[in-house]
């Protein structure tokens, strides 16, 4: 935020803005979306078109979360449970990337914290940059379990062992296979201050969530064995179904990149963005339904967290769906790191009152040590959590946050900023709105994460 720009409660009192803001806001475009100017001056030829505009929200919201799908729909009571579950969420779901591009124009901000610090105040925006740091943490655990998950079968398929039985080479051991890995493709490609060169990596690891949707649907319509399962048609109690919420949040939780996306459009008006999510979760709805509907009937309630490893190591086909998984985690663990490295980093330049470190030597050290000390606070986590499910029951009660409770705080923070004699019953709606959101979104996050850490106390 420019010093000549007042936002919608701002508190410069308390923490002077200082030059890091734009910085800030730059390292936290997506990949994908070119830094503009701001506010209303003339946009270059980098603005992005509406179509592309729908391929990057679907790129961001597609993902290695897609694997979590069927056991979400056995969760929540079967096919019919886990469709109306994704269809009445959605409607909240597009409604918060709506809201976020009303209020994103009403304070001028071109980041999801930046919209959520200048309308809501400094407490709220702290908050937010420290769940979005928790959220991209949590996300690169659940990537390094991931490829573990993967690279098990992988190797199983190579020793000839087609019941995915643990070979006795240390070599093959997961903490082994997990470890190096990551040391040698996913901490290289995190130490660079820039990201950008991963742009063309993010639209393979797209076509790769997209082939294993079709591999999931083929392996369901031509199956290569009688497999033998338990469908279940209605949900154990109404627990079970919001237990389901986590995976369906993390699947479609694309808030965060949304704002700059928006800023990017060649028109950045609240009705065509409307026109541009909606289509964007709808092509998402489609691929995290046929993924759900397809390796739940598949495979019934024995469905594994991971739906891959259901399925036999010796199948070839499946095989490659696990190597573009792994290929879309090496490319979505840097990013998310760059993220959570570069709010964090805000947070600590804020607190200590220093604008963006000029010193190059200063900052590659600063930047060295967030990023080894990131790196393997998440690997040894990944090593001790074998379960997915785990992890995303936790940070999927943190998506929630980001699509029901932050968008609905902004929309009650603008509509309750507008100088007005007369309240219209429109603008009590919108309120009720936000109310609404802020409530459903606290209460799934609250039971999210209560069941998660009562089953885990449980064990």
């Amino acid at each position: 935020m420019s010093e000549g720009h007042l936002g919608i409660n701002t508190e410069y009192g308390d923490w002077e803005w200082s030059a890091d803001a734009g910085e800030r806001a730059r390292l936290l475009q997506s990949p994908n979306v070119e830094t503009g100017p701001k506010g209303n001056e003339e946009r270059g030829p980098a603005a992005t078109s509406k179509l592309g505009a729908v391929f990057i929200v679907v790129n961001a919201a597609l993902g290695a979360g897609l694997l979590n799908f069927p056991a979400a729909f056995s969760m929540a009571g079967g096919v019919a449970a886990g469709i109306t579950l994704q269809m009445c969420m959605l409607v909240f779901i597009i409604g918060g990337l709506v809201i976020l591009a009303y209020c994103s124009q009403a304070s001028n901000e071109r980041t999801y914290q930046e919209v959520v610090w200048a309308v809501c105040g400094k407490v709220t925006g702290i908050l937010c940059e420290v769940a979005i740091a928790v959220y991209t943490f949590g996300t690169c655990i659940a990537f390094l379990i991931i490829i573990g998950d993967q690279q098990d079968k992988i190797i199983a398929a190579l020793m000839k062992d087609s019941t995915g039985a643990e070979s006795g080479h240390w070599y093959t051991d997961r903490k082994f296979t997990i470890s190096i890995t990551a040391f040698l493709l996913i901490l290289p490609l995190s130490v660079p201050k820039e990201i950008g060169f991963q742009k063309y990596a993010s639209c393979l690891s797209v076509v790769g969530t997209w082939y294993v949707t079709a591999i999931i649907i083929i392996k369901y319509i031509w199956p290569d064995e009688n497999i033998p399962k338990e469908i279940t048609t209605s949900p154990s109690s109404w627990m079970s179904v919001f237990n389901a919420m986590p995976t369906i949040c993390f699947g479609f939780q694309c808030h965060v990149s949304s704002v700059p996306v928006f800023h990017s459009m060649k028109q950045p008006e609240v009705k065509p963005w409307g026109a541009v999510v909606t289509a964007a979760m709808v092509i998402a709805l489609f691929v995290y339904t046929g993924t759900g509907v397809c390796g739940y009937l598949t495979f019934g309630s024995s469905v594994e967290q991971d739906v891959l490893m259901s399925y036999p190591s010796n199948d070839i086909p499946v095989a490659i769906a696990r190597v573009s998984i792994i290929v879309c985690v090496l490319t979505s663990y840097p990013i998310l790191h760059f993220c959570g490295r570069a709010v964090l980093e805000g947070l600590w330049l804020r607190y200590k009152g220093e604008a963006v470190e000029e010193d190059v030597v200063r900052e590659r050290r600063r930047r060295l040590l967030q990023t080894v000390s990131w790196f393997l606070l998440t690997l040894l986590l990944a090593l001790f959590i074998p379960d997915i499910g785990k992890v995303i029951s936790l940070i999927g009660g943190l998506a929630a946050c980001f699509i029901f409770v932050f968008p609905g705080l902004c929309l009650i923070h603008t509509k309750l900023s507008e100088i007005q004699e007369a309240r219209p019953a429109g603008w009590w709606a919108m309120v009720s709105y936000g109310v609404f959101m802020v409530i459903l979104g606290a209460f799934i996050f609250g039971q999210t994460t209560t069941n998660a850490i009562f089953m885990d106390l449980k064990k």
